[in-house]
């Protein structure tokens, strides 16, 4: 089972720069997609504390909800970059 949880939503350029990175490295991760408007996207603001998308969670690292793309994809390749 994967520890990894990415919040999404469809047609996000910056989803499909974490979702390229989570392929690249192999890694499994569950995909959450979240409503288009952000008044309803209020799991993602509790993990997180806005409600911007992508939003990682690593259960194993315990990262509880990070925001922000070009963080995750550094966090990845950092956590994960030395599995393949």
């Amino acid at each position: 089972m994967s520890q990894l949880i990415l919040y999404e939503l469809p047609g996000c350029p910056y989803c499909a720069k974490v979702k390229n990175k989570l392929s690249e490295l192999g890694l499994e991760y569950e995909s959450r997609e979240v409503p288009r408007s952000h008044g309803q996207r209020t799991e993602v603001e509790e993990i997180s504390g806005q409600t911007g998308v992508p939003v990682i969670v690593d259960e194993e690292h315990g990262i509880d909800g990070m925001p922000e793309s070009d963080d995750i994809v550094a966090y990845l390749e950092k956590t994960y970059g030395g599995a393949n």
